[in-house]
């Protein structure tokens, strides 16, 4: 099951009213300006992975919950099968598998991430995305090229990357061909 724009939109706005939040709260909120907000808030714009980490962050609630409509309910253990997972497809072709989401109140959001590969990024600087809270990622398969801020790390299967997600951060598969890894973002227990 793949979470539709519209829906998630549609969510995000009636907590924003709910909560008597404005447009510019949100905006601020999510790093995004007003109009980006209301494109977003509106399913007329794609919807981030950290867009949707800080909404859900402001909202007080699970990210599955503002995904999905439904609050995870599972404590103790959660088993997710091979290839399974909540898809959510966000940034430009990358392939997200929430890899607990009936699981209750997470400390932290673990994704299986399929970075596709893409000619055109290569020679491009990479998009830096930032987030509260801490990221480790794993290469299961192919070659990441990792930023965080000027720095960069080309990573191979194996190859593990913990950092501060509070700063900017991105990647992009490399070597021709798509790459495979595990991604856990930890909450800001700051922020709880």
């Amino acid at each position: 099951m793949e979470p539709k724009i519209a829906e998630v939109a549609g969510r995000i706005r009636a907590m924003r009213e709910d909560m008597d939040l404005t447009m510019q709260e949100m905006a601020d909120a999510t790093g995004r300006s007003v109009a980006e907000y209301a494109a977003m808030e509106s399913g007329e714009a794609d919807l981030s992975f950290t867009f949707l980490y800080r909404a859900a962050e402001t909202f007080g609630m699970d990210m599955i919950a503002l995904l999905t409509g439904e609050s995870p309910h599972l404590t103790g253990y959660s088993v997710i099968r091979a290839g399974d997972g909540l898809a959510i497809k966000r940034r430009e072709g990358f392939e997200y598998r929430h890899l607990a989401p009936t699981f209750k109140n997470k400390q932290a959001e673990p994704f299986m991430v399929t970075a596709p590969y893409v000619a055109s990024a290569q020679d491009e600087p990479i998009h830096l995305s930032h987030h509260a809270g801490q990221e480790i990622d794993h290469v299961i398969s192919g070659r990441l090229r990792f930023a965080f801020e000027e720095h960069t790390e080309d990573l191979g299967p194996g190859d593990t990357v913990y950092y501060d997600s509070g700063h900017g951060h991105g990647m992009i598969a490399i070597d021709d061909e798509p790459c495979t890894f595990l991604a856990i973002v930890l909450h800001d227990k700051a922020a709880d």
